[in-house]
């Protein structure tokens, strides 16, 4: 996929951060967007934005974790585009709990949404992918689809699952021969609201507090991304790192195999007395 020329993209999560931005970015490069999202007003929103850039956008309500509910948002973006030629699953959540402390409800929440999602999409929209002639599909995954990391262990199981079915359905497209192309994406920090929805905040601390904290220490805008994202499409690359600290975070288990896990106990500590500077307590 060289261009996005009349492509029919249909992104998850389009409502803010990364999937408003990928919105955006396809509607200048002439995209028609299938736009989707749990939150309808923030979702509707996006559709309009796209619009008086001159795009069509069409904005859907839409819980990734229902496959049902998937299945029917395929059928429905089939029956008003005719075609599907981009798919980026994009929509996912965040929870910081241990192990020992973690409930079920909140570990099913996120693996419900953060992989079954990438999987219910991914199912959904791939007989589109194969039948348009020229598909691809993005699913995101984290730069905790790479290192395992304290108080994040439902996150990093859903985003190592998204990059081994990634990594596993792109081989099985070229066996296969079809004319899909698969990217597996590991953003590190971009300034988006994953961390304020987060489940596992600490009732004491509020909402504008995280919000600070969290963007004073990520690097990377939602725009950012969203170029180096539709740059990694147009190169049919396996696998694409958003900011110099995924780039960093992706050597360290290449340089160092399992040890790396022996850092994680003082860098955690670190990332607490920094965390704590903010007003953040972990």
């Amino acid at each position: 996929m060289k261009n996005f020329t009349d492509k029919v993209a249909v992104i998850t999560g389009a409502g803010s951060g990364i999937g408003r931005a990928l919105a955006l970015a396809l509607a200048r490069r002439g995209a028609r967007l299938a736009l989707s999202d749990i939150n309808t007003e923030s979702v509707a929103d996006t559709a309009g934005r796209c619009e008086k850039l001159g795009a069509t956008a069409v904005p859907y309500e839409l819980d990734v974790a229902h496959r049902a509910a998937v299945y029917a948002h395929a059928a429905a973006v089939r029956g008003e585009f005719g075609q599907v030629n981009l798919v980026i699953n994009n929509a996912g959540v965040a929870l910081g709990a241990d192990v020992e402390d973690m409930t079920w409800d909140d570990f099913d929440w996120l693996m419900n949404i953060n992989f079954w999602g990438v999987a219910h999409g991914t199912k959904a929209f791939l007989p589109d992918l194969i039948g348009s002639g020229d598909g691809h599909i993005v699913n995101v995954s984290s730069v905790f689809g790479l290192v395992g990391v304290p108080t994040q262990s439902a996150y990093n199981a859903a985003k190592f699952a998204v990059r081994g079915f990634t990594e596993a359905l792109r081989q099985e497209m070229r066996i296969a021969g079809h004319p899909v192309g698969v990217t597996c994406v590991h953003p590190g920090g971009v300034k988006t609201n994953i961390a304020v929805s987060a489940r596992g905040i600490p009732d004491d601390v509020d909402v504008e507090t995280i919000r600070r904290g969290f963007d004073a220490l990520t690097l990377t805008s939602p725009d950012s991304a969203a170029k180096t994202i539709l740059h990694g499409v147009t190169k049919n690359k396996a696998r694409v790192l958003i900011g110099a600290d995924a780039r960093a975070i992706d050597l360290i288990p290449r340089l160092l195999g399992p040890a790396y896990e022996d850092l994680g106990v003082p860098l955690y500590r670190a990332g607490r007395r920094t965390a704590a500077r903010f007003g953040i307590a972990l």
